[in-house]
């Protein structure tokens, strides 16, 4: 039996760069001791909030090293490993490097947009492909197809280490279809911040957390809290950081959430083309909220 270690807070792991455009890899050990420190269950490498489109292979297998060697097995790590290209994603999991890797996040094909049969043939592919963990990916406003929740439901049935999804479709009605019709070894991560909160209380098992990178450990508070049943305590923190979980992503993602760390002190402010940094605008008001939450 293969089990979903991959519950609480997850954090997705942003790429730092120096002024000059290179992977800052000093900055990243930094922010790994500091979200270990501040109650990160687990990490999720070169996904989207890493920028991995714009890494170089060598950058990517660096920054995976770099991390399976500073965590050293204290929390479970999650790696993207998706395409639109079934034939591609397999020939990576046959051929890649997964040591120290607990588990695979694939999202969905993007641009091509298969139907609810392509969806279900790609990842039943991937998941024969890897003796890992797999844990689903879907993001509509990125891929541009949704997974529905009866294709959800039927590869959790069909593929014994499709163990999770990660659900970032921003539908409620369709994540309650899904824990109400899953399997009971089967979870749910949200992957919204926004609707974490509100997924939990749903039965969600936890999140794969933008912001985070930011604030583990008052994020991990109200994951813990809501655990225990204690929403009262947990809604209020939910309250607390409604604002800048918008703020986070007006001017898309990581640019929020890495204008928010280079204020911290922990990172430059600098993204890849044809990602670029936040709106003077955004950053002047994210500044002000940070100063009001005393953060």
């Amino acid at each position: 039996m293969v089990y979903n270690v991959f519950k609480g807070l997850g954090i997705a792991l942003v790429t730092p760069f120096k002024e000059n455009g290179e992977v800052d890899y000093d900055a990243l050990q930094r922010l790994l001791d500091y979200q270990l420190a501040g109650g990160a269950d687990f990490f999720c490498i070169l996904a989207t909030t890493g920028e991995t489109p714009t890494l170089s292979r060598e950058e990517r297998d660096r920054i995976k090293d770099l991390v399976v060697e500073k965590v050293q097995a204290r929390v479970p790590i999650l790696m993207g490993c998706g395409g639109n290209s079934t034939a591609a994603v397999v020939e990576e999991l046959q051929t890649g490097d997964f040591r120290g890797i607990d588990g695979i996040l694939s999202v969905c094909p993007y641009y091509n947009k298969p139907s609810q049969e392509g969806l279900y043939q790609h990842f039943k592919a991937i998941a024969a492909a890897t003796p890992l963990p797999v844990v689903l990916y879907n993001v509509p406003g990125r891929t541009g197809v949704n997974l529905q929740a009866a294709t959800t439901v039927r590869l959790a049935r069909d593929c014994k280490n499709i163990v999770a999804i990660k659900e970032a479709s921003g539908n409620l009605e369709q994540v309650d279809e899904i824990i109400k019709n899953k399997p009971r070894d089967f979870d749910v991560i949200s992957g919204d911040d926004a609707l974490t909160f509100p997924m939990i209380s749903c039965g969600a098992v936890g999140v794969i957390s933008v912001i985070g990178n930011a604030l583990p450990r008052e994020f991990s508070k109200m994951i813990r809290l809501q655990m225990k049943g204690e929403y009262d305590p947990a809604r209020k923190i939910h309250h607390r950081f409604t604002d800048l979980f918008s703020l986070l992503f007006v001017d898309g993602n990581p640019a929020g959430v890495k204008a928010m760390l280079h204020e911290m002190g922990f990172i430059e402010n600098v993204l890849r083309l044809p990602l670029v940094p936040t709106r003077i605008s955004t950053l002047q008001r994210m500044s002000e909220l940070m100063r009001e939450l005393k953060i």
